[in-house]
């Protein structure tokens, strides 16, 4: 399964995953080195067939490890009216969970793996 990638949806975002990548998505409630299972799987592809979800695939799911959490670029936010005396200078930066794509599982397979410690449900909240 050398091209075989999934488009999963976690916190409101949707990602193109292979196994083996590291993908940052928004802040997940998961200790480092703790397995995650993505469940809301809406495509899957490889060389020879592509299954579509409606809206998801039922029984598919991505399995990932957590690699820890670490924090975006930051973001100035700067609120401005003229003739006023108004400003506002704001700052903002978003916490991401890095995780490693280990295993894409197509309905019916088994998983190869152990079986996971957290499973992530629609809203991407454990």
């Amino acid at each position: 399964m050398e091209g075989t990638y999934a488009i999963v949806e976690t916190g409101g975002k949707q990602y193109k995953v292979t196994a083996g990548q590291k993908v940052d998505v928004d802040r997940l409630a998961v200790a480092e080195g703790e397995n995650v299972e993505l469940s809301r799987v809406l495509l899957i592809a490889d060389d020879k067939d592509t299954i579509i979800g409606s809206p998801t695939i039922d029984g598919a799911k991505v399995m990932a490890t957590c690699l820890g959490e670490k924090k975006g670029d930051k973001i100035i936010v700067f609120k401005y009216k003229p003739k006023v005396r108004y400003r506002r200078k704001t700052g903002h930066r978003q916490l991401y969970t890095r995780l490693e794509i280990k295993e894409i599982v197509k309905p019916g397979e088994a998983v190869a793996k152990r079986t996971p410690k957290k499973k992530v449900t629609a809203g991407g909240k454990g």
